[in-house]
């Protein structure tokens, strides 16, 4: 018998599981309950509420429905709380920076010249993410360096929170392919003429980006790193992003 039809059993069928004053006699010692409902049984969503259970979060092919069954605090842990996105600084060796104009959203037909940035795939690391997405937006191939800050916001993307991480790339090559639909114009820009604009002088997050990258390719700024390692329990591969000034025993290879 498949999951699925031994939910429908539970919730449709056997009603003596959930009513009356041995409800949930069948999960003695249980606190929490969890339904991960495929889209093609989205009917039964309507007799799960019924009996207590609540939305905790969906994603193209499911959703996924939790109860809480003793009266007290519920310790659930709440769904995914952010977004996490990038901006990629790529400087090449004459100081000129890789920008782009946008052709939708709040840069649209504003002609401010912008990192390229782009959000962080589920299961992508973030120096992944920060080549890819210059790739994608400008052709340009490169190389994850570091990352020189990070910013954390709040209700920004359907009220959740999200984390900008500002990413130095080494451009490995130089010829400019756009990408057509979501890129307006794309350029390599002296870095002063960018830092210049009146769009980055009028926004303060905008000055302090502008000074840490002035900062590091004057030498005086050290951002972190990334360190393929493994995590301590599950030993799935993962990075540490930490200080270049912090020298270890472990392998040196970055992303």
């Amino acid at each position: 018998m498949s999951p699925w039809t031994l939910l429908s059993l539970v919730l449709c069928l056997e009603p003596h599981f959930l009513i009356g004053d041995n409800r949930w006699t069948c999960l003695q010692g249980k606190r929490g309950v969890w339904i991960k409902l495929p889209i093609e049984l989205v009917t039964l969503v309507e007799p799960a509420v019924k009996e207590g259970f609540y939305y905790h979060h969906a994603e193209p092919k499911y959703l996924m429905l939790v109860n809480w069954l003793p009266g007290t605090a519920n310790t659930i842990p709440a769904n995914a709380t952010h977004r996490v996105g990038i901006g990629a600084f790529v400087i090449n060796e004459r100081n000129e920076v890789l920008v782009v104009q946008e052709k939708s959203g709040r840069f649209r037909g504003t002609g401010v010249w912008k990192f390229p940035t782009g959000v962080v795939d589920e299961g992508e690391d973030i120096c992944d993410a920060a080549v890819r997405e210059v790739k994608e937006e400008t052709g340009v191939n490169a190389k994850f360096v570091e990352i020189l800050a990070f910013r954390q916001s709040h209700k920004s993307f359907f009220d959740k929170s999200d984390l900008f991480f500002v990413c130095m790339l080494q451009p490995l090559s130089f010829d400019i392919h756009k990408q057509d639909a979501e890129i307006e114009a794309a350029q390599w820009m002296p870095f002063e003429q960018y830092a210049a604009q009146p769009f980055v002088h009028g926004h303060e997050l905008l000055r302090y980006i502008s000074d840490i990258c002035s900062a590091k390719m004057e030498g005086r700024y050290t951002g972190f790193s990334s360190v393929p390692t493994v995590t301590s329990f599950s030993q799935k591969n993962t990075y540490l992003y930490m200080n270049g000034n912090v020298r270890t025993n472990s392998r040196d290879d970055p992303c």
